[in-house]
């Protein structure tokens, strides 16, 4: 987003702090500056605060909103796998346009039932143990997975072994990667690139 513009909220938004992911709610009719829409999500300044708004969430502010559609939840009140993977396949890291999903940083997704609900086990890794985004990040992938049919709760852990390496990108993403590597990659985010 080229034109960073001031916004009023169109409804209470749920939101995130940067970095530390704390939740918070902006109120309706608050005035926010739009500062970057990046791989679904909004920055908007508010208060002296940078926050994030998810893409699910962006008719708050005017924008389009990132629509998760998914066929009938299962009768059995199982949860999908192609659901999970898909809307993984939809959170994005949040400083380049590229999914954790093509960058390797999911390690593994399970449902496990647990007091009679459905849930979501992440393992998954940043592309640096000392980003300060992931709490951000944690946020996304907890958000948007808990949209998924017969989700009751979801659970992420951090793991940094094995480390991230830029051989755990998928091809297709480091094609794309590789017209941006001069400007994008050579940040110290990507120190062990």
């Amino acid at each position: 987003m080229a034109d960073q513009r001031t916004v009023v909220v169109q409804r209470d938004v749920p939101a995130r702090k940067v970095p530390d992911g704390t939740r918070i709610t902006i109120p309706k009719n608050s005035f926010v500056n739009l500062r970057q829409a990046l791989g679904g999500t909004y920055t908007v300044t508010i208060n002296g605060n940078m926050a994030r708004i998810d893409g699910t969430d962006a008719d708050a502010i005017g924008q389009e909103p990132l629509e998760l559609n998914f066929a009938p939840a299962n009768g059995d009140g199982s949860v999908r796998d192609d659901d999970l993977n898909t809307v993984l396949e939809t959170i994005f890291d949040p400083e380049i346009p590229v999914s954790i999903m093509a960058l390797g940083l999911v390690y593994g997704c399970d449902v496990i039932q647990r007091d009679g609900q459905n849930v979501v086990q992440v393992r998954m890794t940043l592309t640096a143990p000392n980003c300060g985004m992931g709490p951000v990040l944690v946020g996304d992938v907890e958000d948007r997975l808990g949209k998924v049919p017969n989700v009751d709760k979801v659970e992420v852990a951090l793991v940094f072994d094995p480390p991230w390496s830029r051989e755990m990108i998928s091809e297709e993403a480091q094609l794309e990667l590789g017209d941006r590597k001069s400007t994008r990659l050579n940040s110290s985010h990507f120190a062990n690139l």
